[in-house]
């Protein structure tokens, strides 16, 4: 129970902060001040209480931890729901009939967002790679990297988002019923609110690269 308390409150920290950076992103709309202006704005929370970006690192820390707990309790459940399982039935045809999709490709989904994580970091936050070059500008980074030529860098970009898409169906679902939440005169109105969460998550992260790459901001 310990460990599917802690994947649960891990994931609503992380789903938060996807609301967050999905709400940030969209401000590339708004033109490379607006946008320019919301991440310097970031690294002064807090200020003066807090040094300049001390708030960010604190902040990368706490999901930093989150992310670790969640991975480790998603593994450590798996391999605890395999060894409990009988060895005569590991081998037997999977019923299909109460999993979804989602449920499908949490692991392997699990595993591409994690990939997409590191290079994003690199890619968008530390600048290291950078397609389109380099910039001290947040905005033209990510101009630069979702130009047409680099079509591949936005497919990847949009294959992970749809992953994390149905990791957050599934993961808020399941973490529902972790908490206790999910009781069957609940459940199709908690199914309806993260399917919506996912699908606005979802949208709202591929709408930004998917503009750059067809010429809607430059």
């Amino acid at each position: 129970m310990a460990l599917k308390a802690a994947m649960a409150t891990s994931g609503a920290i992380l789903v938060l902060y996807l609301i967050a950076h999905m709400y940030g992103n969209l401000k590339v709309f708004s033109g490379q001040e607006a946008f320019d202006g919301y991440a310097h704005s970031l690294r002064e929370l807090g200020y003066p209480l807090l040094p300049e970006s001390g708030f960010l690192w604190v902040f990368r820390i706490v999901l930093l931890a989150s992310v670790l707990i969640h991975i480790y309790a998603a593994v450590a459940l798996w391999v605890r729901a395999r060894r409990a399982r009988p060895a005569s039935q590991r081998y037997q045809v999977k019923k299909r009939v109460h999993r979804t999709y989602a449920s499908y490709t949490m692991r392997w989904g699990g595993v591409l967002i994690a990939l997409f994580v590191i290079f994003h970091i690199l890619h968008l936050t530390v600048n290291v790679i950078a397609p389109g070059g380099k910039s001290e500008s947040p905005y033209e980074r990510l101009v630069n990297g979702f130009q047409p030529e680099f079509w591949y860098v936005t497919l990847f970009y949009i294959a992970a988002v749809i992953a994390l898409g149905f990791h957050l169906r599934h993961g808020i679902w399941s973490g529902l019923a972790t908490l206790g939440v999910n009781q069957a005169r609940r459940q199709p109105v908690l199914n309806s609110i993260a399917t919506v969460i996912a699908l606005v998550v979802t949208v709202g992260f591929v709408l930004p690269p998917l503009a750059v790459t067809f010429g809607l901001v430059s």
